[in-house]
């Protein structure tokens, strides 16, 4: 069954001049801690996101949806979208929600993995190449890689699982050109009928089985192994 709701306390990560507002979920027993990087224009209500996160509950894994942009730059990217694509901007979030989490989720020495979605799976891509074996596990679904840039591709350490609807084409090609450009332990999903957005019934289901048993056992041995 999935976390009871009364488990998530919504965290203020510190970050520049402001804030990044979150919602954290830490499952007894584990010190596993998945952190969302949503896609262009959405934040951690992502419904889709959401219910990937309750799958991970259910595997025992904690997760923190947290929105990559300040309030004032969500107001501003709602008018302009200048910070959806701004792959350095959210690598730099996500690093310092990283840092954040570290020290203050509640978890000694937690084991990190990234979850990245769309544009988020770029910047989960660069800051895992940046952080290393600080970085247990990345799960990108219909993501861009291509965004992360090549040394950063080649740069990245930690297992990477690539998820992409089948009948999602161009982003299935972008993610088979990232899957042969990196070096890490990495695998590609392909999940059938599925579109960019993963609305058919049933392929949003199976993207989350295929995040939650990534992660299970890279993390789990991340754990192991710290």
């Amino acid at each position: 069954m999935p976390i009871a709701s009364h488990a998530e306390r919504e965290v203020r990560i510190p970050t520049d001049d402001d804030h990044l507002l979150g919602d954290l979920v830490r499952p007894d027993g584990t010190s596993a801690l998945v952190l969302f990087a949503h896609g262009s224009g959405s934040g951690r209500h992502s419904g889709r996101n959401r219910r990937v996160a309750a799958r991970l509950h259910q595997s025992g894994i904690g997760t923190l949806l947290f929105d990559l942009l300040t309030a004032k730059e969500q107001e501003v990217d709602l008018h302009t979208r200048q910070h959806r694509f701004d792959i350095a901007l959210l690598t730099r979030r996500l690093q310092q929600a990283t840092d954040w989490a570290q020290h203050h989720s509640g978890t000694p020495h937690p084991v990190i993995g990234y979850f990245g979605a769309s544009t988020g799976s770029a910047a989960a891509l660069v800051a895992a190449a940046r952080l290393g074996d600080r970085i247990g596990a990345v799960v990108s679904r219909g993501g861009r890689p291509d965004l992360a840039g090549a040394a950063a591709l080649e740069a990245v350490t930690a297992p990477t699982l690539l998820i992409v609807g089948e009948a999602d084409h161009e982003v299935l090609d972008l993610n088979q050109a990232a899957l042969e450009r990196m070096k890490c332990h990495r695998s590609l999903a392909v999940v059938p009928h599925a579109t960019h957005l993963f609305e058919e019934p049933g392929t949003l289901e199976i993207a989350a089985d295929h995040a939650a048993a990534w992660f299970s056992r890279h993390l789990a041995w991340a754990e192991q192994h710290a």
